[in-house]
């Protein structure tokens, strides 16, 4: 589940480090300097836009924008971590989340005309403290290279969710069947497509807190349901007939997400911010742990996750190659690096093709973290540079 840390468009101070003692969440503490992008490339306002985040406010010092780039500037001035998103109706257009009191983050991102809602989550809970942004204006046409890219990724996103369907379908039926160890075998597998194009399928708002949602992170009042509701039955020992009902709904959730794709806003920003996304979710879940309390196959998701960033980046290659050649060249390097640093832990005998993140040692927990917080820095520069924002 998508649920800590985001993105970059300035040169950026380095984040915080994953404190190693523990492997605990990370909580970005970046420079006001760092920033984020999303949307398609273009024109727009050249100050950044205020917003001041605090436990009980969220003011955005202009709500009339024209159209293009516009970089919110975001302080937090409460004593809660926060986050901060950008909604158009529904869809999250971006977010950045996990910015810690008294931090700062730039968030960019590029806004054709509308309405759209920024929202501060102090304690990144609920639906947010919301201010409505007007913006007139702004369009732009994708050159063909980063037409081919979207294109590229939309074809990945589709294959992924296609391919999901039929997984879901087997895990749904064994839990129906009452075979607890088929389900089991089944459950990471089934979740490789979903994290490996998460952030596309957080974007149409309601699917993700149906089909990932953790114990850990409900809200009160919300129902526990899709992989994790699972996921605790099957390894608690719990009577499997009474989370039918949550395979049945899981199971129509990864349909429908499949179905969704073609019109899903996918940009060469968007798919560079998705890509941060992605390793965020390594940073703030799989390496501590959270993500698979009961199965312990985080690492099965860590692969899907970075996987998927590194897709990402091998569609946007031929646009940032233009824009930012040093840029890819370290991310090669940095991604080679994480792949190396997973691949000791693949074992073809277990469900998903990797080691029970419970066999892992705090120190190796710590190297992981490291390769991780590596390639964050740059990868979080991909969505300006597809943007030519260098």
């Amino acid at each position: 589940m998508l649920s800590r840390a985001r993105l970059l468009l300035l040169p950026l101070a380095p984040l915080a480090v994953l404190p190693l003692a523990s492997c605990g969440a990370l909580v970005d503490a970046p420079s006001s300097s760092a920033a984020a992008t999303d949307g398609a490339s273009g024109g727009g306002a050249d100050a950044a836009v205020a917003v001041n985040a605090t436990d009980s406010a969220c003011e955005v010092a202009e709500t009339d924008l024209p159209g293009g780039v516009t970089t919110f500037s975001i302080t937090n001035a409460g004593s809660q971590v926060t986050e901060v998103y950008v909604y158009d109706g529904d869809r999250i257009v971006t977010e950045k989340e996990n910015i810690g009191p008294g931090t700062s983050y730039d968030l960019t991102v590029d806004l054709t005309e509308g309405q759209y809602q920024v929202a501060c989550k102090p304690g990144m809970v609920g639906d947010g403290i919301r201010q409505t942004v007007a913006v007139t204006g702004g369009s732009s046409e994708l050159t063909a290279a980063e037409q081919t890219a979207v294109d590229a990724y939309r074809a990945y996103v589709q294959q992924q969710a296609d391919a999901t369907v039929p997984l879901v379908q087997q895990l749904r039926d064994a839990v129906a069947a009452g075979d607890r160890t088929t389900a089991q075998s089944l459950y990471a597998p089934s979740r490789v497509g979903w994290e490996s194009v998460e952030p596309v399928a957080e974007s149409f708002g309601d699917l993700d807190p149906r089909m990932d949602v953790r114990e850990a992170d409900l809200e009160a009042g919300q129902q526990f349901t899709g992989w994790h509701r699972l996921e605790k039955a099957l390894w608690t020992g719990e009577d499997l007939a009474a989370v039918v009902p949550v395979a049945d709904q899981l199971l129509l959730d990864v349909q429908e997400l499949s179905q969704r794709v073609p019109n899903a806003a996918i940009t060469p920003t968007s798919i560079g911010n998705g890509a941060k996304e992605l390793l965020d979710e390594v940073a703030t879940g799989k390496i501590t742990g959270e993500e698979e309390a009961f199965s312990h196959t985080d690492l099965v998701d860590f692969k899907g996750n970075v996987d998927g960033a590194q897709e990402a980046f091998a569609v946007l290659t031929p646009v940032v190659q233009q824009n930012d050649p040093q840029l890819v060249t370290e991310l090669t390097a940095q991604f080679a690096a994480v792949q190396a640093a997973l691949a000791p832990y693949a074992d073809a005998s277990t469900p998903g093709g990797y080691a029970s993140y419970d066999t892992v040692t705090e120190d190796q927990r710590r190297e992981l973290a490291r390769v991780v917080d590596a390639l964050s820095e740059p990868l979080s520069q991909l969505g300006a540079a597809a943007a030519g924002q260098v």
